[in-house]
Order: structure tokens, then C-alpha cells, then sequence
């Protein structure tokens, strides 16, 4: 079996789920839920600028990607959170 285990898989469907019940309360759920997106990726873009005169970094890989489109903003602080908090 390549990839991900199923237990990660299922966790990602019940949030991509939970952040679309939530943009759905939205009047417009489309703009609301690409507007998180866009606003997500900007703020992991600039971790990644910032990255030399912080040192702090984000790796982009699947999972970076996948917290800062569907969590936007808040996805990014806690990626940031964690990796202070766990220094690697």
C-alpha cells in the first residue's frame, strides 16, 4: 500500500467537510471559501520570504499546502505554533 494510511485520509476528508459546512453558511460560499484559499497561500508565501530575517521556514510539501488552502490564515499560525513550539 503506497501513500498515505487511511486514518490520515479520513481526517482530511472530515476537514475539507468541516470548512465547507462552514463556507457554505456563507452568503457566497465559492468567494468565501477561495478567498480563505488565496488568503492561506499568500500567508505561507510569505513565511517562506520572510523565512531568512525570522528564522522561522515552512517546508512546502502536501501537508503545508493542504493546512494553508483549506484553513487559510489560522492553518499557517498553527503550522508556525508548531514548529516553534517543537523546534525542528
Amino acid at each position: 500500500m503506497s501513500g498515505a494510511p487511511w486514518p490520515v485520509w479520513a481526517l482530511a476528508a472530515a476537514v475539507l467537510l468541516a470548512v465547507g459546512l462552514a463556507a457554505a453558511r456563507h452568503r457566497r460560499p465559492a468567494a468565501s471559501g477561495l478567498a480563505g484559499a488565496v488568503a492561506g497561500v499568500a500567508a505561507l508565501g510569505a513565511v517562506n520570504v520572510l523565512a531568512p530575517f525570522t528564522g522561522v521556514g515552512l517546508a512546502l510539501n502536501w501537508f503545508t499546502s493542504f493546512m494553508a488552502v483549506v484553513l487559510g490564515v489560522p492553518g499557517v499560525i498553527w503550522l508556525l505554533f508548531m514548529r516553534i513550539l517543537l523546534r525542528t
